[in-house]
C-alpha cells in the first residue's frame, strides 16, 4: 500500500477537509477576524489534518503489507488468518475477523468432507477383503476343472488383480500410515511377485531374466511389492504378437541410487504419448487398441513411488521396447540383510 493509493482513496475526505477549511475562512473573514490569527488557525488546521493521515497511513500499511507479502509467500493460503495479528483500527479488525470466520468454516467443511471419504475408504477395503475370499475359493475350484478351469482362473486372476489395485488406490492417499520403511534385497520382494504370476508367465511362454537382484534397498515391501506386480502385469498386458516375449528385470547401482529396470521386447509406447503415461485416466494410443486399459496403473505406481521415496521414469522405441525404471535412494547406514 503507497501513500499515492492511500491519497487516492481519500480523495473525497480530503476536499470535504478543504472545504470545511474554506468555510471557517470565510466566517473570520465576515467577522474581521485579524490576519495574524487567522494564518495561525489555518497552520494548526492543516498540521493536525497532515499528521493524521500520516499516522493512519502508517499503521494501515503495516497491516496490508503484511496482508499482501503473507499471500505471496504462503503455499497454504488458507493459513493466512494464523500468521496475522489483529490490527488496532476498525476497518482491519473486520477484515481479520472476516478471515477467521472464513478459515473456521473452511475448517469444518474439510473436516466433513474428510469424514465421509475416510468412511468410504473404510467401506471399500472392507468389500475388497470380503470379495477377494470367494474369488480365492473359485481360484481353487478351476484348478480341478481342466480346460476350463484353466480359463476361468485366468479370468479370476485379473479380477483378483483389478480388486488389489482398487485396495491400493484407496489407500494410497494415506499410505504413509500403512508402510514401514526397512532395508529389503529386490531378489526376495521380485521373488514374490514372480510367484504369484507363474501361471500367467508360464502360460504365456514368457522369457524372464533376471540379473543384479541382490541388491539391498530402503522401501516397504507391501506396496513395492505391489508395484513391480503392477509393472510386470503391464509389461505382460502389451507384447508384440510377431515376437516371443521376453522380460528383462535388472538392478543397477551408481554413487547416488540403485536402479531397478522393468525391460520388454512389447509394442512400446509412442513418443507422443510418452510424458502422460504415468497420468491419472491416460490411456494413450495403446489403451485404445487395448480394451483392458484403464489408465490407472501406472497413476498409482507413480502416486505410490512418490511416497516411498523413490522416483519412476519411463523410456521406449515404439515396437521396439518399453523400460520402466524404478530409482531407490541410497543410504551409507544400509547393510545387505
Amino acid at each position: 500500500m503507497s501513500f499515492r493509493e492511500y491519497i487516492k482513496d481519500r480523495a473525497s475526505l480530503i476536499c470535504i477537509t478543504v472545504a470545511a477549511w474554506a468555510m471557517i475562512l470565510f466566517f473570520f473573514v465576515s467577522f474581521k477576524i485579524r490576519t495574524d490569527i487567522i494564518i495561525l488557525f489555518s497552520i494548526i488546521y492543516y498540521t493536525a489534518a497532515i499528521l493524521r493521515c500520516i499516522w493512519d497511513f502508517l499503521r494501515r500499511r503495516e497491516f496490508y503489507n503484511t496482508l499482501s507479502e503473507s499471500m505471496k509467500q504462503l503455499d497454504k493460503k488458507y493459513l493466512l488468518s494464523e500468521v496475522m495479528e489483529e490490527p488496532d483500527f476498525a476497518e482491519g479488525r473486520i477484515a481479520y475477523e472476516a478471515l477467521c470466520e472464513a478459515n473456521r468454516s473452511m475448517c469444518e467443511n474439510v473436516a466433513a468432507y474428510k469424514k465421509i471419504s475416510a468412511e468410504f475408504r473404510e467401506y471399500i477395503e472392507m468389500w475388497v477383503h470380503e470379495v477377494r475370499l470367494p474369488v480365492a475359493s473359485m481360484l481353487l475350484m478351476s484348478h480341478n476343472d481342466g480346460e476350463n478351469g484353466v480359463k476361468y482362473g485366468e479370468q479370476l486372476r485379473r479380477i483378483d488383480t483389478c480388486i488389489e489395485s482398487v485396495l491400493y488406490y484407496s489407500r494410497s492417499e494415506n499410505a504413509e500410515k500403512d508402510y514401514i520403511i526397512k532395508p529389503y534385497e529386490l531378489k526376495r520382494i521380485f521373488g514374490s511377485v514372480a510367484v504369484k504370476n507363474r501361471e500367467d508367465i508360464l502360460r504365456r511362454n514368457i522369457t524372464l531374466s533376471t540379473e543384479g537382484l541382490d541388491k539391498t534397498v530402503m522401501t516397504d515391501s507391501k506396496w513395492l511389492e505391489f508395484i513391480l506386480g503392477q509393472l510386470l502385469s503391464n509389461s505382460m498386458k502389451y507384447f508384440a504378437e510377431e515376437r516371443e516375449p521376453e522380460i528383462k528385470v535388472y538392478a543397477e547401482e551408481n554413487d547416488n541410487s540403485i536402479v531397478l529396470h522393468f525391460r520388454d521386447n512389447g509394442i512400446g509406447i509412442p513418443a507422443a504419448d510418452l510424458p502422460y503415461i504415468f497420468d491419472k485416466s491416460y490411456t494413450g494410443e495403446n489403451g485404445h487398441t487395448h480394451s483392458r486399459s484403464t489408465g490407472m496403473g501406472l497413476y498409482i505406481v507413480k502416486s505410490l513411488c512418490e511416497r516411498l521415496g523413490h522416483s519412476i521414469s519411463a523410456s521406449s522405441v515404439q515396437n521396439e521396447y518399453t523400460d520402466i525404471s524404478v530409482s531407490f535412494g541410497k543410504n551409507d547406514h544400509v547393510k545387505p540383510q
